[in-house]
């Protein structure tokens, strides 16, 4: 993925990739720049740096994002598993400069979770089945996390679940916000897919958004990159730049 973004911001209009970090291929290049060890050397890489897209994991987001706020730079993150006290930690520490977290940055997968949004109050019944390649080490993902938490506040009258006896334990899938059911899938071959069914008397919705190629994620990051310093503190997801 980091390869991904930089190769996007590298070729997009009115923005230049001066930096990069990668703890696992320091010194290597990429589009002509030398990847650094850390943000530490990241930043004295660049002093003038304005924006960092940090697509790591949230044990080291936890750790640099401080570093990035302190030093008056915007982050623009894609990281997975990052939880309600770190958005807490995110907004005492960014006061000088912006931070956008998004749990997914494909335009689709934005849309599917406002659609499920406002979707939620016409039904009573709602699961949440996604799927990611077998590289991913966090379950439920975030996107699946954010749109159960998103749905869950949209209504309160969610049915409770039948199931009283499983046959094989976790048949039901992890109990989301509100008790929605989520259900993950890790799979040689897949990238990102997620897919909402709600249910109420004789019909059903079904919400999907398919991801073929990491590509799809690049445009929601450029525009993120792009529009940040529009957005005081911190930002949770794309919808503030969509205008959602």
């Amino acid at each position: 993925m980091g390869r991904a973004v930089a190769d996007a911001v590298y070729e997009a209009d009115g923005l230049t990739l001066v930096a990069a970090a990668d703890p696992s291929a320091p010194g290597s290049e990429v589009n002509g720049v030398t990847v650094a060890a850390g943000v530490e050397a990241l930043l004295d890489a660049d002093p003038g740096l304005d924006v960092v897209v940090d697509f790591t994991v949230a044990e080291a987001s936890r750790a640099t994002l401080p570093v990035l706020a302190a030093a008056g730079v915007h982050a623009v993150v894609g990281t997975s598993g990052l939880r309600e006290n770190d958005l807490t930690a995110l907004r005492d520490v960014f006061r000088t400069s912006n931070c956008v977290v998004a749990p997914n940055f494909a335009i689709g997968a934005v849309l599917m979770m406002r659609f499920a949004e406002l979707a939620a109050p016409w039904f009573e019944t709602a699961e949440i089945v996604e799927t990611h390649h077998d590289g991913k080490i966090d379950a439920p993902s975030g996107t699946a996390v954010a749109t159960a938490d998103r749905m869950a506040a949209a209504s309160a009258e969610w049915a409770p679940d039948p199931t009283t006896r499983e046959v094989v334990s976790g048949a039901r899938g992890g109990a989301g916000p509100a008790g929605i059911r989520i259900h993950s899938l890790r799979m040689r071959g897949a990238i990102a897919d997620q897919e909402v069914v709600l249910g109420t008397t004789g019909q059903t919705l079904t919400i999907r958004h398919d991801t073929t190629d990491r590509a799809s994620f690049m445009p929601g990051v450029v525009l993120a990159v792009r529009r940040i310093g529009d957005v005081p503190g911190v930002t949770l997801g794309l919808d503030a730049l969509l205008g959602l």
